[in-house]
């Protein structure tokens, strides 16, 4: 049998809460419920803060210009490697033009002696000095043509260097204001919820464990003011029938919206 709520005036018959509006074997002194509803204001703040903490613009900027970093840095990473292949690629035509010089300077020495007196032996001498005169510029020609890659190379590695370092100084920038929002609104929580602890302390146990699970459920509000005859968890009115029940409660009753569930707190200002 469910027990039975507040009567009213003699003469009419008693009144029985029906189970949405009460929770049953639960009472709280009015000062208590409207504690409660200083604890929901705390945790509404409190969740206001962990939003704008993870909703910071800094994001977003960081998460864009970390993004530019790994692009410009793939592509500075293949501008060195271009660079350092074309390093090793002209140090080798560069070896090449050396030994095609080193062999012209001997036959031209060899010539130049006269110890070479056939002469098919020298108009072959002659023909190869001619050859590696030819061999000599085409290798020139290489070193010339890599020599130019290289320095496209290097410029394009110095570019890249610079963009690197100027979008690392942006988001170094965009890191040290977010750093310092986090310590902003840290602070702030902090100091908020040493203020709700303080108050929540001061809630019976039981009413606050109520909360804490409608708070759960509800998306973050578990107690709400009923303000001119409306729920401002839910923002809907209370009908007649439902104002009837609210105000024939015991002023300890905790009483619950019909339509949210959640705690409804009443005050002087609930109209009713």
């Amino acid at each position: 049998m469910e027990p039975a709520g507040p009567c009213l005036e003699d003469g009419h018959r008693p009144l029985v809460l029906p189970p949405h509006l009460w929770s049953p074997q639960l009472n709280a002194a009015p000062a208590d419920q409207i504690r409660l509803l200083d604890v929901q204001a705390f945790d509404v703040r409190l969740s206001q803060l962990a939003h704008r903490r993870k909703s910071l613009p800094e994001h977003a900027e960081l998460e864009s210009l970390n993004k530019d970093l790994s692009q410009l840095r793939d592509l500075l990473v293949a501008a060195q490697t271009e660079e350092s292949d074309c390093a090793r690629e002209q140090t080798k035509a560069e070896q090449d033009v050396d030994q095609v010089r080193q062999r012209s300077a001997r036959d031209q020495q060899r010539l130049d002696s006269g110890a070479v007196t056939s002469p098919k032996d020298l108009e072959n001498l002659q023909k190869e000095i001619a050859s590696l005169a030819k061999r000599q510029g085409d290798l020139e020609d290489v070193v010339l043509e890599v020599m130019e890659r290289r320095e496209s190379a290097q410029e394009r590695v110095a570019e890249l260097s610079g963009r690197v370092s100027s979008v690392q100084a942006k988001a170094d920038d965009a890191a040290a204001r977010r750093d310092a929002a986090y310590e902003e609104l840290d602070g702030e929580s902090a100091s908020v919820g040493k203020e709700r602890e303080v108050v929540a302390g001061s809630v019976p146990a039981d009413l606050m464990k109520l909360y804490e699970k409608l708070r759960e459920q509800q998306g973050g509000v578990g107690a709400a003011r009923l303000y001119q005859r409306r729920c401002e968890g839910c923002h809907i009115e209370l009908n007649i029938t439902e104002l009837n029940e609210v105000r024939a409660a015991a002023p300890d009753a905790v009483v619950r919206c019909e339509n949210c569930r959640r705690i409804l707190v009443r005050t002087p200002e609930s109209g009713l």
